[in-house]
């Protein structure tokens, strides 16, 4: 039998097309959200959700509880709120703090935080739509049409940023091994929280190619562009729709779990830090470092410093619990680079552990810090650090490093346990008025030599009080200083006047080392002094003083509230104002030492750089300048100790200005005292003598001015006491 004939008839059927999804109207332009996961899946989900929501708010309730019931920070740090709030977001925004001294960082971090917050964000969005606006109010939903290509474009391209950045890290951290990433405290928990971003950044691409290939690729759905490059790599490689819906579901569950969990242990772990900075941040203090906060008078000596947990105030704990342990800090401290025994970082992150093991119960109770036997810290950690700040300018999150290792030096101090030298320059401060341990009656001595008198500000009205300081005064080297400052004085026809025997010194580093009540006592004594004074302007060689007279002084007693100026922004005023004629009459190379108290804590850098170049020298600038300029190792007591080391700050900082400067300088300009003794000795030790030569920045402003026929007096004794150097 023939098989049967099909009738021929008109109707051409189509040639069969691939499988693809109708071009959707705009109204249906969007996407399930739950899709594959059903009724089921979707209250489980809701359910896993509300116990991490409730997990994470737990955890952040415990810890604003531990905070609130820890002692009272003595500085405000609530007022303003709204304004200290817009500050930090625009410094999280702008990753201003990354970016310093590391681009690498900056980048690497702005991709990380822009991806993030613009994820949590479209994760926000999506749940108001979802919960609030369609379920709750009962509208039509607003994820549809233009508005979801535009969030899934941008979801996309800053999700992208997101990976990318967290694979900068992985890289840095991994691949280069950068040393700054690995210490005392990196343990596998901070692999677990690099590598769970970086898992949910592209998990949640997988979850989203899976979806495009499974739907048969939306056109409206090229504009996530990652997940749709994806899932064409994915159909390339053998990947049907129908596989692609299957394993959806599985990998959508791990992506939500792996999410839902990094959100519920968030205050229990390292990555607490991404609650605990920004709230660091809104309560900084603007003049933490420059200004530390005094001591109660009904506490009993004892109870001084910081010795137990309970002794850290709710922003102290916050500092510790706001370490992202990316060791800024430890980087740029100048005796980390020299070898002492300190790690800023690893002392902030000692201290909270052993904080929350105390809270937990757990390990023995140990002195916090302690000279010999068990302790958290070591008290040679303490002496060591030098209040440069440098650790605190660094910290991306407004860490204050020094407030605490303060707090720990007078617990050191009040228990007997200072450094032997500090301890000798403390009873010279207290008996004598100075740490050179020299009567009163000589610190006038160092006008000697001069061709004219200079004025008693105690005897007649000036414009210009000027508080000499310890050194110049008592120093020979920094005796030439002080003369070299008064010809400038007399050269510009200024009034203005000391106050010879009824100084004292300033206390900024006596209470940097932890003695608070001797520093109290030289307070009493020269607000006494400068008050009794008719004067128009409060001026200082030593960029110390200028710190503690502005900021601290003012704190301590009432009415204190001259105006505070260093030497260099006076004398720059003059010769801009053409009350002081400087020649440019040096034609030679010379870089500039930023002082520490002058510069990052204080932003006088353009005045010193202005006098310079009044004089005709070229300013060499040395790859650490400004904020960044790196400390002699005279501060915080440093100029005081003596330690056994391979590696002086000052001769690290004087090779970095013999072998890394772009000029070759043979002068090395300074404008603090101290740093001028720690300089001369480390030129002396360090073998600089034949390479360059140590020169505050007055004694070159009176060589411009020497090296014209038309000079004013002589200093014969400057030639003296550089003889006798």
């Amino acid at each position: 039998m023939k098989p049967r004939r099909q009738p021929v008839t008109t109707f051409n059927p189509p040639l069969r097309r691939p499988l693809r999804m109708p071009v959707l109207q705009t109204d249906a332009v969007t996407r399930e959200t739950f899709w594959t996961i059903g009724p089921v899946g979707e209250a489980a989900f809701y359910y896993l959700a509300a116990v991490a929501l409730l997990v994470f708010g737990y955890g952040v309730y415990a810890r604003v509880v531990r905070y609130a019931n820890a002692p009272a920070d003595p500085f405000d740090r609530l007022d303003d709120l709204p304004g200290r709030v817009v500050h930090a977001t625009r410094l999280l925004l702008t990753n201003e703090a990354q970016f310093d001294r590391d681009t690498y960082a900056g980048v690497m971090h702005a991709f990380i935080v822009w991806g993030f917050l613009t994820l949590l964000i479209g994760t926000t969005i999506l749940a108001i739509d979802m919960d609030l606006w369609t379920k709750l109010l009962g509208q039509d939903s607003f994820f549809v049409g233009d508005f979801y290509l535009s969030y899934s474009l941008v979801m996309d391209a800053l999700g992208l940023l997101f990976v990318v950045g967290v694979g900068m890290a992985l890289w840095r951290r991994y691949g280069v091994r950068d040393p700054r990433l690995w210490g005392k405290h990196t343990d596998l928990e901070d692999d677990a929280f690099v590598w769970t971003l970086f898992a949910l950044g592209v998990g949640g691409y997988v979850v989203e190619a899976l979806r495009i290939l499974g739907t048969g690729f939306p056109d409206f759905e090229t504009v996530s562009f990652v997940g749709y490059a994806l899932a064409l790599v994915g159909r390339e490689a053998g990947l049907s729709p129908a596989l692609a819906e299957s394993a959806y579901t599985a990998v959508w569950w791990s992506h939500a779990l792996l999410a839902l969990g990094f959100v519920a242990l968030l205050p229990y772990a390292k990555p607490v830090h991404m609650l605990t900075s920004m709230a660091n941040v809104v309560t900084r203090d603007e003049q933490a470092g420059n200004r530390l906060p005094g001591v109660p008078a009904d506490l009993s000596p004892d109870e001084i410093g910081i010795g137990s947990p309970e002794d850290f105030t709710w922003r102290e704990r916050l500092d510790q619990d706001a370490c992202t342990t990316c060791g800024r800090c430890s980087s740029v401290c100048p005796a980390n680079e020299v070898g002492r025994n300190l790690d800023p970082r690893d002392v902030i992150l000692d201290l909270k552990a052993y904080r929350e093991a105390q809270n937990a119960g757990e390990g023995e109770t140990i002195p916090i810090v302690a000279d010999g036997g068990e302790s958290v810290i070591d008290a040679e950690s303490m002496h060591a650090c030098l209040a440069c700040t440098a650790c605190m300018d660094a910290c991306p999150v407004d860490i204050e490093h020094v407030k605490q290792f303060t707090g720990m030096n007078r617990r050191l101090t009040e228990s007997g346990q200072m450094d032997a030298n500090v301890q000798d320059a403390m009873m010279d401060a207290f008996q004598q008025g100075n740490v050179f341990g020299d009567p009163a009656r000589k610190r006038p001595d160092w006008t000697d030599g001069l061709d004219f008198e200079v004025p008693d500000a105690r005897e007649e009205s000036v414009e210009f009080l000027w508080y000499v300081g310890d050194y110049p005064s008592y120093d020979e080297r920094n005796k030439r200083v002080a003369r070299s400052l008064a010809r400038l004085f007399e050269a510009a026809g200024v009034s203005y006047g000391i106050l010879y025997e009824d100084e004292a010194n300033d206390g900024n580093d006596v209470r940097r080392v932890g003695e608070e009540g001797l520093y109290e006592m030289l307070v009493e004594d020269n607000a006494e002094a400068i008050g009794a004074c008719d004067f128009e302007e409060l001026v200082c060689t030593d960029p110390h003083s200028y710190n503690t007279f502005t900021h601290e002084y003012p704190e301590m007693v009432d009415g204190f509230d001259y105006p505070v100026s260093h030497y260099t922004e006076v004398v720059e005023r003059l010769v801009r104002e053409g009350r002081l004629t400087v020649p440019a009459t040096l034609d030679r190379p010379v870089t500039y030492h930023d002082p520490c108290h002058l510069g990052r804590m204080n932003d006088v850098y353009e005045a010193p750089r202005e006098l310079v170049r009044a004089t005709g020298a070229t300013l060499a600038e040395m790859p650490r300048n400004r904020a960044d300029s790196f400390c002699c190792g005279g501060g915080g007591g440093g100029v005081w100790t003596e330690v056994d080391e391979e590696t002086k700050p000052s001769e690290e900082r004087l090779r970095e200005a013999v072998e890394d400067t772009d000029a070759a300088v043979e002068t090395f300009v300074v404008a603090c005292p101290m740093c001028t003794t720690m300089f001369e000795d480390g030129r002396k030790t360090g073998g600089f003598e034949d390479d360059v030569d140590i020169v505050d920045l007055t004694e070159l402003l009176v060589e411009a001015l020497d090296a014209t026929p038309t000079a004013a007096g002589a200093d014969a004794d400057d030639e003296a006491g550089a003889a006798a150097d």
